[in-house]
């Protein structure tokens, strides 16, 4: 499979494509509702001002022509009302920037069956995310949240997780991918950064981690990577073969940083360490364009359902 495979169709596009043309006809309507809606508020404001301040020098003495307490008052109150009134003329914008991403992104998803999305809140699969795959942390954060069923169950978000303190630690940046297996693993198996090995060490030391380690064979995997599992038997032909080949896949395809995998039950954890923001929606201001700002979004979602679907089969029996 490729990112090809998780792409919609022909006609799921043109929905896709319509429900954004929609949008943005409703958000340039009200970016420039807001940007004359303000100045005329404003200006019919300043005459009326002028007109009652006039009225009030007939009854002001000579010497506060413009001035005198009353004025003053009136004054602080037009300043207090055209505050107002340009917040009252944004007001269909700020809207459409509030309706955007709830509006948007189950449409522009919504090839992928039964799609949920969310922002901000935990994932519905993060309690059982193997921290042992994160290594030690007390803080979390959640951005995007996509799922649904793209030929296989899944729970697609953007995470950081890290380790509080003076000196905050990040342990992880980027997004979790939580998929159906194809074959369940008989327990838990966590290939994890290197990095992460003396604290898992201490971890097992005060039984907060009671994973044992195996190795691939592989000189570079090895010592990249730290393969723990509570199951060496099952755990052993896996990360000497299947999962060891996906690891050197991921490791083309996301150089900067070694992805990470967890296998528990019959649940998959993909760990890509990214900064990118896969969901990235412009500024309310900025014109919406289906090629330029929903396409690639739609493409991203694609490659990453399709890297998922690979380790999926790492379970699995070989195939000819």
């Amino acid at each position: 499979m490729d990112k090809h495979d998780f792409q919609p169709g022909e006609a799921a596009t043109s929905a896709i494509r319509a429900k954004v043309a929609e949008f943005e006809k409703r958000r340039a309507a009200a970016q420039r509702a807001a940007m004359w809606q303000g100045p005329l508020y404003v200006l019919l404001l300043a005459v009326a001002v002028w007109l009652v301040a006039w009225a009030f020098n007939g009854v002001a003495d000579r010497n506060e022509q413009w001035l005198s307490t009353p004025h003053i008052m009136l004054y602080v109150v037009a300043v207090i009302v055209a505050l107002g009134l340009y917040y009252a003329a944004g007001a269909p914008l700020r809207r459409s920037r509030r309706d955007m991403r709830p509006e948007l992104m189950p449409a522009i998803f919504g090839f992928i069956d039964g799609v949920r999305y969310a922002k901000g809140t935990p994932p519905l699969t993060y309690p059982d995310l193997p921290h042992s795959v994160v290594g030690d942390f007390d803080r979390e954060s959640f951005d995007d949240i996509v799922s649904g069923r793209a030929g296989f169950a899944f729970e697609l978000y953007e995470a950081r997780f890290w380790q509080s303190g003076r000196n905050p630690d990040t342990r992880f940046h980027g997004v979790v991918t939580v998929f159906e297996l194809e074959t369940a693993f008989p327990g838990l198996l966590v290939a994890s950064r290197k990095t992460t090995a003396v604290m898992s060490f201490f971890g097992g030391l005060f039984g907060r981690d009671k994973l044992q380690p195996v190795v691939s064979g592989n000189a570079a995997l090895d010592a990249t990577y730290d393969f723990r599992t509570d199951n060496p038997e099952a755990a052993t032909p896996l990360v000497e073969g299947r999962l060891a080949q996906a690891l050197e896949w991921l490791a083309e395809e996301w150089p900067d940083e070694p992805a990470r995998i967890a296998l528990s039950g019959k649940d998959g954890f993909l760990l890509l360490p990214t900064a990118k923001n896969f969901f990235e929606l412009p500024d309310v201001t900025v014109p919406l364009d289906f090629e330029t700002h929903v396409r690639p979004m739609i493409t991203d979602l694609g490659a990453l359902l399709a890297t998922a679907a690979l380790v999926r089969k790492v379970g699995s029996a070989e195939t000819a």
